[in-house]
């Protein structure tokens, strides 16, 4: 419930509480006395698009504040968690407008966007009047509004889910189709390819291991000499030999040298040591350089062909193993292509009953929804003088979708016999209010913690026709909260709270106020709203009448 609604600097408003009832609360007064400016100002702090200029002239920055009273249930909260914002029985909304156009909200003292702002709107507020922008003009929103009415949002949600899946099967089958017909024209040269890839098998940082076998063959003979002259100059005939009669020499004159010779005898078996490692390693490179010509021309006939087929590839050498798994891969795609076609199709078949049932099941509860709300609005027109008047949904089959498969338009038509159409082309002004005043309280019915808002719901409509729609909004009243901005007598006589908006020029500046009546000054209100500027007793008599009635 709209607890309070607090403006400062809004448009020709300075200065503005509003303390809000539960039940019908009424808000009159003379045509520009400003009655729209709080409806603008409620839809802006509710993130509403409206005007774009809403700051006072002369003030740096308008601000809107209202604070709403939630119920324990009130799905407001849900929103709120989502968003990551505090949650208590109390939501006080904030935003701000500065001169130079740029807008800033808080939500229960915490920043917010105007997404946010909306999101919570949908929650608390039903703003309605005859240029209705809420939908039930408007036929492309009339399958929503129908499938809320019926609470069919668990439907609604299975078939999205299962058109879902079918679009995402269909994808998948269109996909695996193009796949399957590229690879289908290259076919001869996946075969060929593979199979010579296959054939050659060449292995990653092969082409350099041949290589360097190639140019080590090649010089092997000039290598293999000098290897074997200085194994031969290492070896026992050379400076092996000579070491050993050296350390034999020294062997036999160290124990008359008092230990001279120790560390150079030491150094000296250091030497053959590492002499010893010297003629080992020259012996297995010796191994190593031993080669045949056959070999050398099945080296370089292998090499040539890594090769040649990496320029044919137009590859490294070194990738034409990832080339033979990426087009054999594609091989055995395409030969294993009709399998998963098959399963692809059958996975589409599948989806398709799903979702054709899902949409059966969604077509007849809306089915059943429209003849529930057929019904209901039956029984709220007879007594908002309509009781000729028939309103039917119409509901007719259209291309499959996420919503099913159902297109749905509210008609009406106002006398027996007579052609039926759209709201808005059939119905006069005041017709067109009490059919939407009718539609809007069979489409709410249930919702909880809503404020609905009626502006000049009575406009076009007057006597015992407007004295019938004030006691229906008094009657919707008494589960909610309603705030009606009226100029009909009949409707403001019925409200529990009565506010008259006033404007007057202060300074050279025209303001715009609002005043809480008591019940002699709605005494005077009414009467006002049926004489004119003038109050007579007579009209004063009349309104008594009215709000006593």
């Amino acid at each position: 419930m709209l607890r309070s609604l607090e403006i400062r600097d809004m448009l020709i408003i300075d200065r503005l509480e509003l303390l809000l009832q539960p039940g019908l609360n009424v808000l009159t007064g003379e045509t520009g006395a400003g009655k729209s400016i709080l409806l603008d100002s409620l839809g802006f702090v509710l993130g509403w698009r409206g005007r774009a200029e809403l700051v006072r002239e002369g003030a740096d920055q308008g601000e809107v504040i209202a604070e709403f009273d939630l119920t324990v249930d009130h799905p407001a909260r849900a929103v709120l968690a989502e968003a990551g914002l505090p949650v208590g029985d109390t939501l006080i909304l904030r935003r701000v407008n500065a001169r130079d156009g740029r807008k800033t909200a808080w939500v229960n003292d915490r920043r917010a966007s105007g997404e946010v702002l909306r999101a919570l709107s949908d929650t608390l507020v039903e703003l309605h009047g005859q240029n209705d922008d809420r939908g039930l003009l408007n036929p492309s929103g009339h399958r929503r509004l129908l499938d809320t009415f019926g609470d069919l949002d668990d439907l609604v949600a299975r078939c999205r889910a299962a058109w879902r899946d079918l679009q995402g099967a269909r994808a998948a089958l269109t996909e695996a189709e193009e796949v399957a017909a590229a690879l289908a024209e290259e076919e001869d040269f996946l075969r060929h390819a593979v199979g010579e890839l296959t054939e050659l098998s060449a292995d990653a940082g092969e082409d350099a291991s041949l290589d360097s076998r190639r140019r080590m063959m090649q010089g092997a003979e000039k290598i293999r000499e000098d290897v074997t002259r200085a194994y031969t100059a290492l070896g026992s005939g050379g400076a092996e030999g000579m070491m050993r009669d050296a350390s034999r020499w020294l062997d036999e004159a160290a124990e008359q040298a008092e230990g001279a010779l120790d560390t150079p005898m030491a150094a000296l078996e250091r030497a053959m040591v590492e002499l010893g490692d010297a003629e080992d390693g020259v012996a297995r490179a010796l191994e190593a350089l031993a080669f045949d010509v056959s070999e050398l021309e099945r080296v370089e006939e292998r090499l040539f062909a890594i090769r040649a087929l990496a320029r044919k590839h137009n590859v490294l050498p070194d990738a034409l193993s990832d080339l033979t798994e990426t087009l054999g891969a594609k091989l055995a795609a395409l030969d294993g292509g009709a399998a998963e076609l098959a399963d692809l199709k059958a996975a589409v078949l599948d989806a398709e009953d799903v979702y054709d049932t899902a949409a059966d099941a969604l077509g007849a509860a809306r089915a059943q929804a429209a003849e529930a709300l057929d019904t209901a609005m039956a029984k709220e027109l007879a007594p908002l003088k309509l009781e000729r008047a028939v309103f039917a949904t119409d509901i007719a089959e259209t291309d499959a979708g996420p919503d099913g498969r159902d297109t749905v338009a509210f008609t009406i038509a106002t006398n027996p016999g007579a052609p039926s159409g759209a709201l808005n082309k059939i119905a006069s002004g005041g017709e067109l209010s009490r059919f939407l005043l009718a539609l809007k309280v069979c489409l709410t019915s249930g919702v909880d913690g809503l404020t609905l808002i009626f502006d000049e719901i009575d406009r076009g409509v007057g006597g015992a026709t407007a004295d019938a729609v004030g006691r229906r909004l008094a009657e919707l009243s008494v589960d909610s909260q309603v705030l009606v901005v009226t100029h009909s007598p009949q409707v403001a006589a019925r409200g529990a709270h009565h506010w008259r908006v006033e404007k007057s020029v202060t300074k050279g500046a025209t303001l715009s106020t609002v005043v809480a009546l008591d019940d002699l000054e709605r005494i005077d209100e009414v009467a006002r709203m049926l004489s004119g500027d003038t109050v007579t007793d007579a009209a004063r008599v009349a309104a008594k009448t009215l709000l006593n009635a």
